[in-house]
């Protein structure tokens, strides 16, 4: 007992270990990120982290969701700025799309996707809260542009459902780098569809 709450005073803070990882995706691949690699990297023994995380799926899902919380902070200084509603969303969709082939945060989403066939109600359940978090913020930034007149009138609850598997749809080829695919097309073609589907109710 003693030199497990030794081990864990001169551990890394655990948002370290979760930097560590998603940086680890990043330079080398999801393949290369197990538990002994991070604990290398980080200074820690895979079986201390396998006490912190229990498992992988549960690494990853904590990455993810430190991932996101950044994501979210930078979204909501995006939604927050002075441009009007089409600017605000046009840059929602940038944030939204992948970098291009192996972007990190996606890389990551689509393996945690993957391992959610498997995943308990609990996982699951985190994996909706964040999905929702995105959600809300597009639903409330379209009924903001509804209610100016930037947007035509619409149900913006499924019009953000539907925008958003359009964006997943592009996304996913960017991000496994498949032929054809790459950011500037899927912006292209998400400002297409938003051109004809957005048109503003005032010249």
């Amino acid at each position: 007992m003693a030199g497990h709450a030794r081990t864990r005073k001169h551990a890394p803070p655990r948002e370290d270990v979760l930097a560590a990882a998603m940086t680890m995706i990043a330079e080398r691949g999801l393949e290369k990120l197990t538990m002994a690699a991070l604990g290398a990297e980080v200074g820690m023994s895979s079986g201390h982290l396998l006490y912190y995380f229990r498992t992988k799926d549960e690494l990853l899902l904590r990455t993810l969701e430190w991932s996101e919380g950044r994501l979210g902070a930078e979204r909501a200084r995006l939604l927050s700025d002075p441009g009007t509603p089409r600017e605000r969303l046009d840059a929602f969709v940038g944030l939204y799309l992948p970098d291009g082939h192996r972007d990190p945060h996606w890389t990551l989403w689509l393996e945690v996707w993957n391992r959610s066939l498997s995943a308990d109600d609990e996982s699951r359940d985190r994996q909706v809260r964040i999905e929702s978090a995105w959600h809300r913020d597009l639903v409330a930034l379209l009924a903001e542009g509804v209610s100016h007149g930037d947007f035509r009138s619409l149900d913006v609850d499924r019009y953000a459902t539907r925008l958003r598997a359009l964006l997943d749809g592009l996304s996913i080829p960017v991000a496994v780098g498949l032929r054809g695919t790459d950011r500037a097309r899927a912006l292209r073609h998400t400002q297409d569809y938003l051109d004809t589907s957005l048109p503003p109710t005032h010249p």
